[in-house]
């Protein structure tokens, strides 16, 4: 399944049971019909890119461009050359013309992630454009006009920023025609049901599986679960579980979290490279071979992907003994 933020809806096609993404929903709605800047604020993954889209689909906009521009982690020429564009023979390597995001989303839309990120620099260079649709090309001294609607997102406090000065309040006020907040997924937990029923049957039709619901206690588990990685962390863990499943329901063993496998690649590192120790043996150390075996059991469950059935399988033991391993009890 594609990432979420490829995934691409109507805002009438998003619905929620949460209080505060209705809200924000219901406010997306009235704004996607007019041609107000748009900040959309959320924690990384609560599915920043998704609503863009969509509100840019349910614009007078919808049939024209929509250009999605990650404005982190990028110097101020290289993000002037891609938001302007440039000349032939502006810069060494500028062998062609190329136009700049703003002439490609012109009657369209741009939306500008991670706008907190932009320096200075680059903000002083965005504002013009944003104000006024008015550029130049790098190496270019005419000024070109476009009319585009601008969104733009931030998982940071961008109203803290402009009072310690780190993001231009006069660019602030330019993007903030309208504010919607995105609840975190742990702020939306009536929606998690819905989600993960969507998340499994789309996925079931991409890996070729027929799976038909998910076990009371894996469900539990997804529920009770604190999603840091929100929108994002989800996508993932539903399509291990789904990878994983080798029947027709979705078991607990088939739910790894993301700190679940960091844990695991933390302990596997702690395994494999051992600190380096003096070439003769430490009296101390635990050279048992109960603890040999409880090493290679770890090692065969997590070559299966944390499948207990599988890796009692390997091991030749029944799936009741595999357990007691696991927790130290064998």
């Amino acid at each position: 399944m594609a990432a979420i933020d490829n995934i691409t809806f109507r805002l009438d096609q998003l619905t929620s049971m949460n209080t505060m993404m209705v809200k924000t929903l219901e406010l997306a709605e009235k704004a996607a019909k007019s041609n107000l800047p748009i900040l959309l604020l959320g924690e990384s993954g609560t599915g920043k890119t998704l609503l863009a889209k969509a509100i840019h689909l349910s614009s007078l906009r919808e049939n024209n461009t929509f250009i999605s521009f990650n404005a982190s982690a990028m110097t101020d020429t290289l993000l002037e050359s891609q938001l302007f564009g440039y000349e032939k023979g502006a810069f060494t390597g500028a062998s062609q013309l190329t136009r700049g995001r703003f002439e490609m989303a012109d009657h369209g839309t741009i939306f500008f992630d991670e706008i907190a990120d932009m320096s200075s620099v680059a903000q002083a260079k965005v504002l013009r454009a944003v104000e006024y649709g008015e550029f130049e090309r790098l190496g270019s001294e005419k000024t070109r006009t476009v009319d585009v609607r601008i969104i733009s997102a931030t998982n940071k406090p961008l109203l803290s920023l402009t009072k310690t000065g780190d993001f231009r309040e006069d660019l602030f006020h330019r993007l903030n025609g309208v504010t919607l907040r995105i609840p975190a997924l742990r702020e939306r937990r009536e929606d998690l049901p819905t989600m993960i029923a969507g998340q499994i049957q789309g996925l079931s039709a991409r890996f070729n599986k027929e799976i038909e619901g998910i076990s009371p206690d894996a469900f539990e588990k997804l529920m009770d679960y604190h999603w840091p990685g929100n929108l994002r962390e989800l996508n993932r863990v539903i399509e291990r579980a789904v990878c994983f499943c080798d029947g027709t329901t979705i078991l607990l063993d088939n739910i790894i979290m993301n700190e679940e496998v960091f844990s695991y690649d933390q302990e596997i590192k702690n395994i494999t490279q051992p600190e380096e120790k003096p070439s003769t043996l430490n009296l101390e150390d635990d050279l048992s071979l109960d603890k040999a075996i409880n090493l290679h059991v770890n090692h065969v469950y997590a070559l299966h992907n944390f499948n207990k059935s599988k890796t009692a399988e390997a091991l030749g033991i029944s799936r009741t003994r595999l357990d007691r391993k696991l927790a130290g009890q064998d």
